[in-house]
């Protein structure tokens, strides 16, 4: 029988002889779940009735319904502010009223706005309120870890709220130290689950690296499992002698976390 709402028949509804297929089922009842979730966070203001329930806002998936839709009205309004916003990244790119030279460690300096550093890190604003920092506008700030490509990631970020295309990949890493240093969450936040979606056998190293400089343990213990169930080509590659060399620390805990592993799939296998 033909599903009443995929089916070939499904613009006419005929009770009650419809039917729903599991396809179908499934994504109605997780719209279904959804849209209970979004009640549960509007009405947490809302008080309890005679009986200590809360009333039951979501009926149907009509309401279910209303409510993507308002969540796509949301998403518009949300892209047009953020094209509204888009200004800010000009006034860095074209140096339109800049009142600070931010200087990486080498390359030349990028003008800036003081206003717009110290709202987005307080370690910058803490910064640009020192004495040192005091007008006048020709003053300079040195972040002298960033080569200039990574100082001007960094002030995009900033300014725009997002890496930019092409440079983001390149710069990742450096962008999360930044973000650690300069007490940056959203930032850090973007790093890690770029990082999260590119890491494999190939980077679990690298990544391990500078979770350790950032002390990241989330992504220090999804890198230290991503070595571990790749052991045999990790430690065998010549990236792996670099690395050893660098972070002896580190190859005890990737050995320690190996030997667990085997003991734990051992215990495991004998318990079978």
């Amino acid at each position: 029988m033909d599903c009443c709402i995929c089916g070939a028949t499904a613009s006419f509804f005929k009770p009650p002889r419809n039917s729903i297929c599991s396809s179908c089922y499934e994504g109605a009842k997780g719209l279904m779940a959804f849209s209970k979730e979004l009640d549960g966070n509007q009405d947490a203001g809302i008080p309890k009735n005679s009986h200590g329930l809360k009333p039951n806002i979501s009926q149907g998936l009509l309401d279910a319904f209303k409510h993507v839709k308002k969540i796509k009205e949301k998403g518009e309004e949300l892209n047009e502010k953020l094209s509204f916003l888009d200004g800010l990244v000009l006034a860095l790119r074209d140096g339109i009223h800049t009142d600070i030279m931010v200087k990486p460690g080498t390359g030349a300096p990028i003008a800036a706005h003081r206003a717009l550093l110290a709202t987005k890190s307080e370690i910058f604003r803490t910064m640009l309120g020192s004495d040192v920092c005091k007008a006048p506008a020709e003053d300079t700030i040195s972040l002298s870890e960033l080569s200039h490509d990574e100082l001007k990631c960094l002030l995009e970020f900033l300014y725009a709220g997002c890496l930019p295309k092409g440079s983001a990949d390149k710069h990742l890493y450096s962008m999360l130290v930044a973000a650690d240093k300069y007490d940056i969450p959203f930032l850090r936040k973007v790093c890690e689950h770029q990082i999260l979606d590119s890491m494999d056998s190939s980077n679990a190293l690298d990544i391990l690296e500078v979770s350790e400089v950032c002390s990241n343990r989330m992504l220090k213990d999804h890198a230290m499992n991503s070595v571990v169930r790749h052991v045999e080509d990790v430690v065998f590659s010549t990236r792996y002698d670099e690395f050893a060399l660098k972070n002896a620390r580190l190859c005890v805990e990737i050995t320690r976390a190996f030997l667990r592993e085997m003991k734990d799939k051992k215990e495991h296998g004998t318990s079978n």
